[in-house]
């Protein structure tokens, strides 16, 4: 199906097309660019897309976006850059599509997936949504000219590591629903305190849509300032969470014997009792976050409940894998894309109630902690020895004062990188072992998931 003409490219960023064409696709990737798709050339610090004009062209992108002359279809612009954001509002304003903006510091991946898969069972085929973690300046423009002019929802992730950042994403998103997961450490090298996190978070819902929901996490102690936050442009605010008084709200949870959570939740007069297939409270809070954004634009529940149910892992962020070692096989949970104080706690407390004949755990830094990060990484060391874990491999220089920490309460060894982690695990690991590997994107954990996964001998 046509996603842009060449004209319709052209009007939306004020472009001259060389000629006429249609695409299928965005990218600015040429690495990823598939037939059909239209090659947006960004100029920026490290490389310049028009250099990768034949590279794209090559692999059957159909147009490409430029600020310099090619023989190759295109439309031709000033700035690459704008142009997408152009492309983006397009969009963004032809669709009739109910839109989800979801931020947060811990959970938006996941939540915007599940989301996808919750709506996706009352309107398969036409629901959009941001692919990896495409959410930042880049990303979200980019998702947005992605989204067919026929889609029914569009759920948007939006990140930020500083200040006003989310105040443009979400002016381009422009959400009927703007979702904020939780408050927690990340990126505090940028903000003063978390309070401070929680403002910048909250500028999610200045671009709210008229008559747009707010939806806020009832239990975290931000609650009141991401409420002031939406009050002058959320039509209604909706709070989800576990304790009383939250507007959906988990009122009974239990683990159920294939390691999720069976919840019973209500909605104002409503209770839906489902459950949750990912391990951990956290996933919990997820959860009910999808339901109070799946009722809020008018999807099925009951669809939603089953679609949690059925929820996999994400690589990176949960994903378990049986690996075979020399006997038999271990559990890897795979959580190497990214970490922070709060969400390290969580998959540990995971980890924790994982049935296995030993706990191991290969734990990179967290990065961009600031002043912080030597008290945030020794705070480590009490869910460590709380979760029962065994054996734990610490990789990259911020986890010296976990090391301090744990020195003489439990076995540990301390690696400079992901490779010396791979070979300490693969000496160790055994039939029966549950690892947890997680640290901060930056310490290349997944390539020891990708080892793991290749095979052991």
């Amino acid at each position: 199906m046509t996603l842009w003409t060449s004209a319709e490219i052209a009007a939306a960023t004020g472009g001259i097309a060389s000629t006429d064409f249609t695409v299928t696709g965005v990218t600015f990737d040429s690495r990823e660019v598939v037939p059909g798709d239209l090659f947006v050339a960004l100029k920026g610090e490290a490389s310049d897309g028009h250099q990768f004009l034949d590279q794209s062209s090559e692999r059957g992108a159909s147009g490409a976006v430029v600020s310099v002359t090619t023989p190759h279809p295109h439309v031709l612009v000033a700035d690459t850059m704008a142009a997408l954001e152009d492309l983006a509002r397009a969009a963004r304003a032809r669709t009739a599509a109910r839109i989800i903006g979801v931020t947060g510091s811990v959970g938006k991946t996941g939540t915007k997936e599940a989301l996808f898969a919750a709506l996706d069972r009352c309107a398969p085929g036409a629901v959009h949504r941001s692919v990896k973690s495409y959410n930042n300046h880049t990303g979200v423009p980019l998702s947005l000219a992605r989204m067919p002019a026929a889609s029914r929802f569009g759920i948007f992730e939006m990140g930020m590591n500083h200040a006003g950042e989310l105040a443009h994403l979400t002016s381009l998103v422009r959400p009927h629903v703007a979702m904020v997961t939780a408050i927690a450490p990340a990126h505090t090298a940028f903000f003063p305190d978390e309070s401070a996190i929680a403002d910048a978070k909250g500028e999610i819902f200045a671009g709210l849509e008229p008559g747009g929901i707010a939806i806020v996490p009832f239990d975290s102690p931000y609650r009141d300032r991401l409420i002031a936050a939406a009050r002058p442009y959320a039509a209604r605010i909706v709070t989800f969470g576990v304790d009383d008084g939250a507007d959906v709200q988990a009122i009974e949870t239990m683990r159920s014997a294939s390691g999720g959570t069976f919840v019973t939740a209500r909605l104002g007069d409503q209770e839906l009792s489902f459950t949750v297939s990912q391990p951990g409270m956290h996933w919990v809070s997820n959860a009910l976050a999808v339901l109070a954004a799946v009722d809020a634009v008018g999807g099925d529940l009951a669809l939603a409940g089953l679609a949690l149910a059925e929820l996999g892992g994400l690589a990176g962020r949960g994903a378990r894998l049986t690996v075979p070692v020399a006997g038999g096989d271990a559990l890897v949970i795979d959580e190497s894309y990214n970490a922070n104080p709060s969400s390290m706690r969580a998959t540990l407390a995971v980890l924790a109630a994982e049935p296995a004949v030993r706990k191991l755990a290969v734990l990179g830094e967290m990065r961009e902690l600031g002043e912080r990060s030597d008290a945030y990484h020794a705070d480590l060391a009490g869910p460590i020895l709380a979760a029962g874990v065994e054996r734990v491999i610490l990789v990259g220089e911020a986890m010296a004062a976990l090391a301090n920490a744990l020195e003489g309460k439990i076995d540990f060894v301390h690696v400079a990188d992901a490779a010396a982690a791979r070979d300490r695990l693969q000496a160790i690991l055994a039939p029966g072992d549950a690892v947890l590997i997680k640290g901060s994107n930056g310490v290349g954990l997944a390539a020891v998931v990708a080892g793991l996964a290749g095979g052991m001998t």
